[in-house]
């Protein structure tokens, strides 16, 4: 399966929508043979930097992801580096700022903050599909 592929097309679904966190974590779990629908109900309310504009959910759901693959906590603490250098931030609020200030819209911002952490979390676990 292409993982960056498929949280991309879940990313776009208008209906059920997936949040960032959604999109980056049921990819993945679906290519581990997990349930997905059980993954999107986990990660509902991650969604919109945990619904008060705290950290990304790509970056929760990246997380959630690499501890799927078995990643250890030096691998979790690199993928956030990694994602802040990428990125700027791991605020969903300072994101969507810095989209605002770049004029970049925000679905887009949100399918680059997606495919980031999904890429990431590929690039680090030595999955690329």
């Amino acid at each position: 399966m292409d993982i960056l592929k498929r949280a991309e097309e879940l990313h776009h679904l208008s209906e059920p929508h997936y949040n960032c966190a959604q999109a980056t974590l049921v990819p993945v779990a679906e290519d581990l043979g997990l349930d997905g629908q059980t993954m999107y109900r986990l990660t509902a309310q991650f969604g919109a930097g945990m619904r008060r504009g705290s950290v990304c959910g790509a970056v929760t759901g990246g997380l959630m992801a690499l501890g799927l693959r078995g990643a250890d906590s030096r691998t979790a603490a690199e993928f956030q580096r990694m994602f802040k250098e990428r990125a700027g931030a791991l605020e969903c609020a300072q994101l969507l700022q810095k989209a605002k200030e770049t004029g970049e819209e925000r679905s887009a911002h949100c399918d680059r903050m997606v495919l980031t952490a999904v890429a990431l979390v590929e690039e680090l676990t030595g999955e690329k599909k």
